[in-house]
């Protein structure tokens, strides 16, 4: 299940006010804070929101710093951070990409578009979540993997093979200490026929000659 938690860093107290509130109506559940500082302080820790928006212009550490900061911790899933300005030009909307902004977008802010804005996040992170969990299984498969490769010398007569320090060792013994494999030692069809039910056959037939006659 998607993370509703939320962080937003607005320094004007009807501004954060108007965008808790859009945020709370939407289901999500949103942690406040009134500046940059504080906004950092709370996305270095353990259990930090995935989700950001972040004013541009506040006091002590602006939203570009910010943003800039959250990337350095390489964090996983990364935050999706969404920058709110007033600021539009083209040079300010590169300036906020290149600090690690996902997203951008101009005050006085349209609420369908932040809420489209802030879904696509949403699934931009379930991804990244998901792709994560494949490879942590993925890196678990291959560390259970041994690969045998290359040409091992076997006995055409007994079927040992010479291993690694020129010592002749049975086959399984070779496979089990190179790959991550056990074995149920047991009798085919064929080896039956061929070698164990005449065996069985010879000492019934044996047995049949020394037991005296009653």
């Amino acid at each position: 299940m998607m993370d509703k938690r939320i962080l937003i860093a607005e320094d004007d107290a009807v501004s954060c006010k108007v965008l808790e509130a859009t945020l709370a109506k939407w289901n999500y559940t949103v942690q406040v804070t009134r500046n940059g500082a504080e906004a950092w302080m709370a996305m270095q820790q353990p259990d930090a929101p995935v989700l950001a928006v972040l004013d541009w212009m506040m006091p002590e550490v602006d939203g570009v710093e910010v943003c800039r900061r959250i990337r350095s911790l390489a964090r996983s899933p990364s935050p999706y951070l969404v920058l709110l300005t007033a600021k539009g030009r083209k040079e300010d909307i590169v300036t906020a990409l290149e600090a690690g902004a996902d997203d951008y977008l101009t005050k006085p802010f349209d609420r369908a578009e932040l809420q489209a804005r802030l879904q696509v996040g949403e699934r931009i992170l379930a991804l990244q979540t998901e792709l994560a969990a494949r490879v942590t299984e993925l890196e678990e498969a291959l560390s259970k993997v041994k690969v045998l490769q290359g040409l091992l010398p076997i006995c055409c007569y007994c079927k040992k093979i010479r291993g690694d320090h020129n010592y002749w060792e049975q086959v399984e013994n070779y496979i089990g200490a190179h790959a991550d494999v056990k074995f149920s030692h047991g009798v085919c069809p064929d080896c039956y026929n061929a070698v164990l039910k005449p065996q069985l056959e010879g000492l019934k037939k044996k047995r049949g000659e020394l037991t005296p006659a009653l």
